[in-house]
């Protein structure tokens, strides 16, 4: 029986569940219309009696394929509710302090003002490829993603997830033109600095080799760019020297280049500290990499800022493009 399964149910079935994890309510339609189609009209069914062998066969399937079909939606629908649920419990919050956006994203704010395609490229190592996620859907680079496109339902919006774990600026710099520059991207989110102060590695050799790749960024076209510095987590904070080091000149880099920078460092110290909330609600047992709810309240935070940068836009608000756009603290 299961040569007469059509190719889109043959192909779910041998997917891993992760995969199953991926998919949106959105792609919920097309799986709909095929459970439908597999469905014979009353008129045209016939009964045990005088069906024939081949047409019970048929039968039979069509009753499989739908019991899977039911099956697979039930399970898109729970992942899609649990996604929308991630904060019901513990709320993502921006810091206390209030955030104070000085500046703004003109070139894919104006690109999506403008109704035209949005291509970003998130770069950086394994935070950023989502390791500690439950599934490929919750890391940050696709929450972000959804996020967008809740907001503006008719853009293109392209969200590439160029992490690769393990990596930092020695090696992010050796995939730059490919991964980054030759995609001509709008907004460049570049995650960088952990892997060197777990390494030991010189805090400014990390940040002259990030402002160079800055350099190569803005002479190539100009896509704004963000930087995220180290994340506050047992492991990055048992060298709390070298991550003071990196956080600040991180963001140093960030103002002489006229660049943004995401303090992800205080803004998930601001979780623990200001929020109250245990370092286990927001890092896995590794004490290094996010969980979901990390990822998603880091995307939300990212997200918001990126919005907001678009209502700027929108409303004429003219807000200078040089200076360090994100400061939530």
């Amino acid at each position: 029986m299961s040569s007469l399964r059509p190719f889109w149910l043959t192909a779910w079935l041998a997917a891993p569940a992760a995969a199953l994890l991926m998919l949106t309510p959105v792609s919920l339609a097309p799986v709909q219309a095929q459970a439908t189609q597999a469905t014979p009209a009353p008129q045209q069914a016939a009964s045990p009696a005088s069906a024939s062998p081949s047409q019970t066969t048929v039968a039979a399937t069509s009753h499989e394929q739908r019991g899977v079909t039911a099956r697979a939606i039930d399970k898109v629908k729970q992942v899609a509710k649990s996604a929308g649920d991630i904060f019901s419990r513990v709320p993502c919050l921006t810091p206390k302090g209030g955030s104070k956006a000085m500046g703004s994203l003109p070139h894919v704010a104006g690109k999506l003002v403008a109704g035209k395609p949005v291509v970003i490229v998130a770069f950086g190592s394994s935070s950023t490829a989502g390791y500690g996620a439950s599934s490929p859907d919750f890391n940050y680079p696709n929450r972000l993603a959804a996020q967008l496109r809740r907001q503006y339902p008719t853009a293109d919006i392209t969200v590439i997830n160029a992490g690769v774990g393990g990596e930092d600026a020695p090696e992010m710099m050796k995939r730059l033109q490919k991964e980054v520059i030759d995609v001509h991207p709008d907004l460049v989110i570049w995650q960088v600095g952990t892997n060197a102060v777990l390494r030991n590695l010189d805090p400014g050799d990390t940040a002259k080799m990030v402002e160079d790749g800055i350099s190569r960024i803005q002479a190539a076209g100009g896509a704004d760019i963000v930087l995220v510095d180290p994340q506050y987590s047992p492991a990055v904070n048992q060298r709390k020297e070298s991550a003071g080091k990196m956080v600040h000149l991180l963001g140093k880099v960030a103002e002489l280049r006229h660049v943004g920078i995401f303090p992800r460092f205080e803004v998930m110290r601001d979780w623990h500290e200001n929020q109250s909330i245990p370092v286990e609600s927001f890092v896995i047992a590794d004490g290094l990499h996010m969980n979901d709810w990390g990822y998603a309240c880091f995307a939300q935070i990212l997200g918001d800022d990126i919005i907001r940068s678009v209502g700027q836009i929108k409303l004429g608000v003219n807000v200078p493009a040089d200076v360090r756009t994100y400061r939530p603290m």
